[in-house]
């Protein structure tokens, strides 16, 4: 059986600061999420000082060490392995992913059922050839899945999959998993999160106190009040609206890994089993087309009720006056952070 992973809302401890904004960039103040006073603290996970040009070229070195590995991984195994090297690019464009442009909203709505990276012919023509593949389509059945296994590691049981507690750790991760446990200090950052585990669950809930504060409340009954005239009315608070949309798009992956799911995929060759997963994909319903249109739309009237009411500044602010008081309650556990992230990283 195989599932297409779904898509959910995660809000990690360091992109958290965005969440009130909606995520956005520059607002009519000229507050943005990068000016979080909790920035000097999480910023030491990475060099907020590195240009994209910079970022890129660290990039590419850490990929080449880890593909060297993964070669030298599987060799080790009995299998040949070419490093497969420039596929890493920079995430985040400037120029491709611009929610704060009306003009982007209104293409790509909240970039959750249609993004600018939706265009797979372009993505393709930008990816190298995997120098491997012509290894793989040489051997037989049986090799290819002692191949995949040895290279990703082992797939979980259903029951693991589906259990909130399993420890994805105790699965053999393969030799992709060893080499980035070997290059990128995987290990070490797991221990680090763990290690101040308590100062980065009360951030999260610093920020949950924030989108229930009397401020951030007075502040979402206004958008919601502008929202009152457009034909999106159901929504109380600004995050519900963004929100709604992707658990429209978990139901459509519910759907499809039901379906999977009556599907005798150990029996089907690698051709049938692509065709049976095509056939498949949400992406290519009607359902998934419908709600791309009705995201476009909420979105922009999200947008426009934001920008009426200047919401995205002033929710920073709100937020930001909470994290200065957060510093100072926990400033000593935060300049330990630091400099552990700093000794890791």
């Amino acid at each position: 059986m195989r599932h297409l992973r779904s898509l959910t809302v995660i809000a990690s401890t360091t992109l958290a600061v965005g969440v009130l904004a909606g995520c956005s960039g520059e607002s009519e103040k000229g507050l943005t999420y990068e000016d979080s006073p909790l920035s000097k603290y999480m910023s030491s996970l990475y060099d907020a000082e590195m240009s994209p040009e910079d970022q890129q070229a660290d990039m590419e070195a850490q990929e080449l060490e880890q593909e060297e590995a993964v070669a030298s991984c599987m060799q080790e195994e009995g299998f040949e392995y070419v490093p497969y090297t420039g596929t890493s690019v920079i995430a985040g464009d400037d120029d491709a992913w611009d929610p704060d442009s009306r003009d982007w909203v209104e293409k790509y709505g909240y970039g959750i059922f249609s993004s600018p990276w939706d265009d797979e012919e372009a993505v393709d023509e930008e990816m190298p050839e995997d120098p491997n593949q012509e290894y793989v389509d040489s051997l037989s059945e049986s090799e290819r899945m002692a191949y995949e296994s040895t290279l990703y590691g082992e797939t979980p049981s259903d029951e693991q999959a589906e259990d909130p507690e399993f420890d994805w750790n105790s699965l053999d991760q393969g030799c992709y998993g060893t080499a980035m446990n070997e290059t990128q200090n995987m290990s070490e950052i797991d221990a680090l999160y763990e290690e101040f585990d308590p100062l980065m669950t009360k951030m999260s809930e610093l920020y949950e106190a924030a989108l229930a504060s009397d401020d951030m409340v007075e502040l979402d009954a206004e958008w919601a009040a502008c929202m009152a005239d457009t034909e999106f009315t159901e929504f109380a608070a600004r995050a519900e609206a963004e929100a709604s949309m992707y658990e429209e798009q978990e139901k459509l992956y519910e759907e499809q890994n039901a379906v999977s799911e009556e599907i005798d995929w150990d029996s089907a060759s690698a051709e049938e089993a692509e065709e049976l997963m095509n056939a498949s994909d949400p992406m290519s319903t009607p359902e998934w087309a419908e709600a791309a249109d009705k995201e476009r739309a909420l979105a922009l009237a999200d947008f426009d009720c934001r920008a009426e009411i200047d919401y995205d500044a002033t929710s920073l602010s709100i937020q930001f006056e909470l994290e200065e008081q957060f510093i100072a309650d926990n400033k000593a556990d935060l300049e330990a952070f630091r400099a552990a992230a700093e000794q890791v990283m």
